[in-house]
């Protein structure tokens, strides 16, 4: 199957998040997308651009994408975080993952960022094999830390 790679627009954003909901079932997360397609469009395409994505067009449809924002390393400088990357079931093998991850290197080469990181579950071995075989280093001493809204919240309250 063919596909495009290309710079996604506010109007793909209603696509990007029927993916973004997709992977959420892949990962046994269904219920932990809040965001909206308004909140995507204002905060990818607004006078604030938090976010840069790339989308894979197939037949004219979306079949997916990488949405990568900028971090700054205190040890390396100015890094890219590569949140998500994106192929629909249907187009997993076709060579598409390959396809978003070269557009995003090619996109932190060109900013001459020292790193581009992502998190990957420890139990996706597919998608761990295939970051590897890019010549990634899977770094599995480190352990992802967050505080959501409610922790958020809850600290603040403490203080």
């Amino acid at each position: 199957m063919k596909f495009a790679i290309r710079e996604a627009v506010a109007n793909d954003m209603p696509e990007v998040l029927e993916l973004i909901k997709e992977l959420a079932v892949f990962e046994k997360e269904d219920n932990a997308v809040e965001v909206s397609a308004e909140d995507l469009i204002r905060d990818g395409f607004g006078p604030t651009k938090l976010f840069h994505c790339f989308v894979a067009e197939s037949e004219d449809e979306l079949v997916g994408m990488a949405l990568v924002y900028p971090r700054y390393s205190t040890w390396k400088g100015a890094v890219i975080h590569l949140e998500d990357l994106i192929v629909t079931e249907a187009m997993r093998g076709s060579g598409l993952g390959t396809a978003l991850l070269t557009e995003v290197v090619r996109y932190g080469h060109a900013l001459g960022v020292k790193r581009i990181c992502w998190e990957v579950l420890d139990w996706n071995e597919p998608a761990i094999s295939f970051y590897e075989s890019k010549g990634a280093k899977v770094m599995r001493d480190w352990d992802v830390v967050q505080l959501d809204e409610l922790g958020i919240q809850n600290f603040i309250n403490s203080i």
